[in-house]
């Protein structure tokens, strides 16, 4: 199986996925502090841990989601076990004013493709806070399975975590991509155009 990191940017019609470096650093700052609500469920609290957490993880690949020339969110692919053809997509936010313009879909099809057509791998895996309704109802959009609870599972901003689990299979890759590639037909691209 080939290692995970892409050689280059993934790039759609809405967002640009490159691997964090400290160039993002100021952009990926602005996007939190116009959303500080995204703290509530991670177990870094507040943007300089989060950040150099990310540039110094060795187990993870971190990315700054860039859409219409500005960095808008952040996605990583965590808990990688290339043994077992497993990798888990996380650490997610998008800054507010970016919700429910596509991004996140855009994002999240970018990370999968990668991951099952260019890696092989055959489990994608998901968790979030069990309180983080809007996540889970995400998740089941994109057509992730829900697959249980892990009871205190962390330590977290809002407090004691359980931890919801998802996962998309390689068997379910061929019916999840073309949901996805539905949800985002009609949408206007962010890449090189404008979202005025």
């Amino acid at each position: 199986m080939k290692d995970l990191r892409p050689s280059e940017p993934l790039v759609g019609r809405l967002v640009r996925v490159e691997t964090i470096d400290e160039q993002h650093r100021d952009g990926l700052h602005a996007a939190m502090d116009e959303s500080p609500e995204i703290f509530r469920y991670m177990s870094y609290l507040g943007f300089e841990r989060w950040f150099e957490h990310a540039l110094a993880v060795e187990n993870e690949i971190p990315f700054a989601v860039l859409a219409d020339g500005e960095v808008v969110g952040s996605t990583r692919y965590a808990n990688y076990a290339p043994e077992h053809k497993r990798v888990e997509i996380g650490w997610t936010w998008v800054r507010r004013a970016w919700w429910g313009s596509g991004v996140n879909v855009e994002t999240k099809l970018l990370l999968l493709e990668h991951a099952f057509e260019r890696c092989g791998v055959m489990r994608v895996e998901f968790k979030t806070d069990a309180r983080n309704l809007q996540t889970r109802g995400s998740l089941l959009a994109l057509g992730a399975q829900f697959e249980g609870v892990a009871r205190k599972h962390m330590l977290v901003g809002a407090g004691v975590r359980d931890s919801v689990w998802y996962a998309i299979v390689d068997d379910d890759w061929p019916q999840v991509k073309e949901r996805l590639l539905r949800r985002l037909s009609s949408r206007p691209s962010y890449v090189s155009g404008s979202r005025r």
